[in-house]
């Protein structure tokens, strides 16, 4: 308390400018707590997947991410950047999604850019997006207003494309009745 009342008052008493000196040191101590209360709003740097790193699994933030390495497995972002050298195998859901190396798989963001050296063979479903010449794209694109809460409807198309492999299936579910 004795401190607060020096940076409050610190012109009434002539002892008051020769503490001033250590107190405005002692409020930093209370400053690197508010500054503990803005670490959450100041944004982490990106995580970064360097090229010789091989991912088998699902990657999950709220942050962004930069893959330059191989993943297999569906990637949910803020921001994601595939370098050059990244391969992607799986869906990729992200607000913004910026794509210089290769997916195979569903693209799903708000924001979605494939730059001249993007090799993308999957579906894309955007609310914006930007293809640059060079790019190469196999699939459909669809603009939807929210493109990454409406995955939950597109599982039900996929079902739809599967009668080409009913055959392949039937003997899994004839075992699941056995099993069942």
């Amino acid at each position: 308390m004795f401190s607060k009342s020096k940076i409050n008052d610190p012109a009434p008493k002539d002892d008051a400018p020769k503490p001033a000196a250590p107190t405005p040191s002692a409020p930093s101590t209370p400053s690197s707590s508010e500054f503990k209360a803005s670490a959450p709003k100041a944004k982490p740097p990106a995580s970064l997947l360097s090229a010789d790193l091989h991912i088998t699994g699902n990657l999950k933030t709220t942050g962004d991410i930069q893959v330059e390495g191989t993943v297999e497995g569906d990637i949910r972002a803020h921001l994601l950047t595939i370098g050059e050298s990244a391969t992607i195998k799986g869906e990729v859901i992200a607000d913004d999604v910026v794509i210089n190396g290769r997916i195979v798989g569903r693209v799903r963001g708000l924001k979605v850019r494939l730059t001249s050296t993007a090799r993308v063979e999957g579906d894309i479903i955007h609310k914006t997006i930007a293809i640059e010449s060079g790019a190469h794209f196999e699939g459909s694109v669809q603009r939807q207003d929210d493109p990454l809460n409406s995955g939950g409807n597109k599982p039900a198309a996929k079902p739809a494309a599967a009668p080409a492999q009913a055959p392949a299936q039937t003997p899994a579910q004839g075992s699941s009745k056995e099993n069942g």
